[in-house]
């Protein structure tokens, strides 16, 4: 059975069918992949993930992809029950990297690949990562270039930094974020504000609170695709569609369909999204190839964290983006 996702509240009473997902001995020339992401409720991971399937389902994979509802010990588990089922290889996109460190070593030693998307682990053949810090100063640099062009040192944009920082690599983000916008603004910002923001009801929330106590708060910047949806959703509430102030604006980064229909719109807070490869299409075929380099033998000993491409999607390439979402 190749197509499973499952969520993670799922995750007790799906044993069985992850079982099906990566069934049978691994020596019968069928590629087996585990995976098991922190969210799959995630608008960004959901749409990676659907675009991953594609990609596995062309080569002929057999795999399972789940979501540990960011919870360890759950995700612990799911490695632990890919290990008995015989998978070629585990990906883990940790909720907490120290914590999946062992069952990361016993796959391992089991003869089973591992990756780790997003951690630079130890107990794994090869970690896919971003630099989160850097990914964060360019969020903060594209950013200052928004604040550049529309405030100044006598009228200060009024910055809300939307983050999580019980995840350590969405705090690298939001420190980098503040690193950024040290660096690359013309002293015409302050922090008015920092909130949590992981998913996009959370985040408008939070910034309907910000908002309430700081009318002026114009300028929202963040860690993820919710923190964007939900502050645009915050500023349409309190403006309408079309009545945002030019001087208003939203950067973050991830990239959804959703992210990408408000950039385009041109009448939404959206302003910029700092995205990796480009598409969830292009995201996916990178995935998969990192799954190819490591199931082929490919020698990491050399530097085993292989470091993602990022950038800015503006109006100027956002036509592009979307052609492979």
């Amino acid at each position: 059975m190749k197509k499973r996702i499952v969520a993670a509240l799922l995750c007790v009473s799906m044993v069985g069918l992850m079982l099906m997902g990566c069934a049978g001995t691994r020596d019968d020339g069928t590629i087996k992949v585990g995976i098991t992401i922190q969210n799959l409720s995630n608008a960004y991971w959901a749409g990676v993930m659907g675009k991953l399937e594609q990609e596995m389902e062309a080569r002929g994979w057999e795999y399972t992809i789940v979501g540990c509802d960011n919870n360890a010990g759950t995700q612990v588990g799911q490695v632990e029950n890919f290990i008995i089922s015989g998978c070629d290889l585990i990906m883990v996109h940790p909720a907490d990297a120290q914590s999946v460190e062992g069952i990361c070593s016993e796959a391992m030693e089991a003869d089973i690949k591992v990756m780790c998307w997003d951690d630079p682990m130890e107990n794994t053949t090869a970690n896919w990562v971003l630099d989160n810090t850097e990914l964060g100063r360019e969020i903060g640099k594209t950013a200052s270039e928004f604040i550049n062009e529309h405030y100044t040192k006598d009228e200060k944009a009024q910055v809300t930094v939307i983050g999580y920082p019980s995840t350590k690599v969405l705090l690298e983000r939001a420190d980098g974020i503040k690193e950024g916008l040290e660096e690359n603004c013309e002293d015409n910002y302050e922090i008015i504000a920092e909130v949590d923001g992981l998913e996009a009801p959370e985040a408008q929330t939070n910034v309907e609170t910000v908002m309430s106590a700081h009318p002026d708060a114009n300028v929202f910047v963040g860690v993820c695709a919710g923190a964007m949806i939900g502050s645009n959703e915050a500023l349409l509430a309190e403006f309408g569609k079309g009545k945002i102030p030019e001087n208003y604006g939203v950067i973050t980064t991830d990239v959804t369909l959703q992210q990408l229909d408000s950039l385009k719109a041109g009448n939404e807070a959206v302003r910029a999204i700092v995205g990796f490869e480009g598409s969830n299409e292009d995201t996916a075929k990178a995935c998969a190839d990192m799954f190819e380099r490591i199931l082929s033998g490919d020698d990491f000993s050399s530097g085993k964290n292989i470091y993602r491409a990022i950038g800015p999607i503006t109006l100027d390439n956002v036509d592009q983006i979307l052609k492979g979402m």
